[in-house]
């Protein structure tokens, strides 16, 4: 599957990096350390309350931008995304344990390129959702209300996993 699939997993970790670099030129290394009008990237510290944080940095910044359309997803997926970057950048505990999240937003009009990096090298693992349980369903949440989404290693080390949000033409 390709970036253009709509509502399914990406199959390949560096469809992301190859529809950033054909659009702009740019990978998430770069985004993590540019200053872009079309761009917003927050460091996020390994703690519960980032999903909140994230959550308000994403509607104020697609507010900005005039894309408030996406706010109630983008803001659902972010919140899944952090969540687990929190989980698994914890347990076990990385190299590095000062090692920021970090939320991203890129705008590619009529589009949305939301990711969260984190330290871990370990890949999202989607599961099979158990409706029943307090926890599991979050890749699921990811894939039903993105267009969307999947993962890249990053060069300095760890990941970013992405969503996209936008119309499906």
């Amino acid at each position: 599957m390709t970036a253009g699939s709509t509502g399914r997993m990406v199959e390949e970790p560096k469809s992301a990096a190859g529809f950033l670099q054909a659009t702009r030129g740019i990978g998430f290394d770069e985004l993590l350390e540019a200053g872009r009008s079309d761009a917003t990237a927050c460091p996020l510290p390994r703690q519960a309350d980032s999903v909140k944080t994230a959550r308000d940095v994403t509607r104020s910044t697609l507010d900005d931008w005039g894309l408030s359309e996406f706010s109630d997803d983008a803001a659902l997926v972010v919140s899944e995304l952090v969540t687990n970057a929190v989980r698994y950048s914890l347990c076990p505990p990385s190299q590095d344990e000062t090692a920021p999240i970090t939320l991203m937003l890129l705008r590619i009009a009529p589009h949305v390129l939301l990711a969260v990096a984190d330290p871990s090298d370990t890949p999202p693992t989607p599961k099979e959702p158990d409706f029943t349980s307090e926890n599991g369903r979050g890749l699921y949440i990811v894939e039903t209300y993105s267009r969307s989404w999947g993962w890249d290693h990053l060069n300095r080390g760890g990941k970013a996993v992405w969503a996209l949000f936008g119309d499906s033409d």
